[in-house]
């Protein structure tokens, strides 16, 4: 009989994943330390580093999942990712708002 392990899904993509990480969904340095966090798989959450810097989540308004969700550069990060297997990291490029910081 096979063990039932509990379930680890991101929310963004959506995939079951062996982990998980907290992204404050208000940076911390913007005052979210103490504010709302989601619940994201690795992939999901290095790729927003990799697009947008903390002032930028917070001045596009990028403060929750829906909002992450309808991002144009997220959604289609997240249509890519949705078809990779649970513990892809897939290769990085860092967009050039967040290379200038």
């Amino acid at each position: 009989m096979e063990q039932r392990r509990s379930e680890l899904r991101c929310e963004l993509c959506g995939r079951v994943v062996p982990a998980l990480t907290e992204h404050h969904l208000t940076p911390r340095e913007q005052g979210g330390a103490l504010l709302d966090k989601a619940r994201l798989c690795p992939a999901c959450h290095r790729q927003i580093h990799a697009l947008y810097t903390n002032r930028d989540l917070v001045q596009l308004g990028l403060t929750s999942v829906a909002a992450l969700r309808a991002d144009p550069a997220i959604s289609a990060y997240v249509r890519y990712i949705r078809k990779q297997p649970p513990g892809a990291l897939p290769a990085l490029r860092k967009s050039a708002r967040v290379r200038r910081r």
